[in-house]
């Protein structure tokens, strides 16, 4: 995000600080609002941050800087009164969803015209539609949390699977284009775009009519705020629909306590948990699990997930929206079972661990679970651990003195 966020156009700063400075000379929200609204049409959110960061550190004064969300807010409800979707506003997520698939579409015809010709052209036909995996993603990680919410669990069930058969054809096709096998490669670039476009119609027909049903403006700007944890394919999200505007939701229980109430950050800060040897302030346990070399997550024993370690090395895919939502929910449907088996024989005391591992991207991952309990032996809950432990497992012979 840091990357994305030195990427100023010039132009457009140009014109940003033009606004400024007409609002700064006196002129009204209503004399710049089309100007403002020409200059976001083509930015996302996180360049139109960028760009007010730049004005600032060249010494725009932040009140005036400020004005500008009023500005936008105008330009926000302008739009909505004038009959205008919110889902077709650039920044909603069924917005960028849709952007999404309008890219997945070329990239798909382009596979299946790969399939007439050999290996190499397949798999770098593939590896350009590969980035729908972090759209397959953001939706079993942010988006089917809130639907699962209004009962409509469907998705959680049936979609993800079908991510889930999505993800084997890339990796067969992988496996096909490197042993040079051409024939097993065609067949399965078909293949792929066959799956591919039909899940495109189950989101357009189905998923994405159902959630603007059911999901409310707070909805949406919570999914919105925990998007950018996860990723985009191909696009960025625009700025004209603003999750700050279009709905204020509710603190969700993965909030962190520096967002409660203004001076709550200096308490967490100052103020010292007791641990069974020692204490910490909360900011620094914080910052201690997100710095670990593994990712920590924590299902209680309702089997609601209740933590994860936001850490930047993350493994595997989380977003604040799994916060509250069943670890059944988590996980593919082909995985219920062996999920609700680990957790049964940890509350009967049957099991004191299980562990798994596996390779991803050509990494050596290692993913253990340990059961919880209190003082008298009641189960609190399981924690999960995931590691990359493709170094440790390369160690060799012995380091005594420290080498830099």
């Amino acid at each position: 995000m840091s990357e994305y966020l030195t990427k100023v156009d010039p132009e457009r700063s140009a014109r940003l600080k033009a606004v400024i400075d007409r609002l700064a000379a006196g002129a009204k929200i209503s004399d710049v609002k089309r100007e403002f609204h020409e200059l976001i049409r083509g930015a996302d959110a996180a360049e139109v941050a960028a760009l007010e960061q730049s004005l600032i550190e060249a010494g725009t004064p932040v009140e005036e800087v400020q004005r500008l969300c009023e500005v936008h807010a105008d330009v926000f409800r302008s739009g909505l009164e004038r009959g205008e979707r919110a889902e077709r506003m650039p920044g909603h997520p069924v917005h960028t969803y849709l952007a999404e698939n309008r890219e997945a579409r070329k990239r798909i015809g382009r596979l299946l015209r790969s399939s007439f010709g050999g290996a190499e052209a397949i798999r770098r036909a593939a590896a350009e539609l590969k980035p729908i995996i972090v759209h397959f993603e953001r939706k079993e990680n942010q988006l089917f949390p809130f639907l699962e919410r209004t009962g409509f669990t469907g998705p959680s069930k049936v979609m993800w699977g079908k991510h889930d058969e999505i993800r084997a054809v890339f990796k067969s096709i992988d496996e096909a284009c490197g042993s040079g096998d051409a024939r097993s490669a065609r067949r399965g670039a078909r293949d792929l775009g066959r799956r591919l476009r039909m899940m495109i119609f189950m989101e357009e027909r189905i998923l994405f009519p159902n959630a603007l049903k059911r999901l409310s403006e707070a909805d949406w700007a919570a999914v919105r705020r925990g998007e950018d944890a996860i990723g985009f394919a191909w696009v960025r999200p625009g700025a004209a629909w603003d999750p700050a505007i279009a709905g204020s939701a509710p603190l969700g229980r993965g909030a962190s306590a520096a967002s409660m109430a203004p001076g709550a950050a200096a308490i967490a800060r100052s103020a010292e948990i007791p641990l069974s040897t020692g204490g910490l302030p909360l900011d620094w346990l914080d910052r201690m699990l997100k710095a670990l070399p593994v990712d920590v997550s924590f299902v209680d024993a309702e089997d609601r997930v209740r933590y994860y370690s936001d850490s930047p090395h993350r493994i595997f895919p989380r977003s604040p929206g799994i916060i509250g939502r069943t670890v059944q929910n988590c996980h593919p449907q082909k995985s219920v079972a062996i999920v609700e088996r680990i957790l049964e024989a940890f509350k009967k005391k049957e099991k004191d661990k299980a562990e798994f591992w596996l390779e991803k991207d050509g990494r050596f991952i290692l993913i253990s679970y340990k059961p919880v309990y209190d003082d008298s032996g009641t189960y609190l809950g399981t924690l999960e651990m995931s590691m990359d432990a493709t170094e440790i497992r390369a160690l060799k012979g012995q380091r005594r003195l420290l080498d830099w």
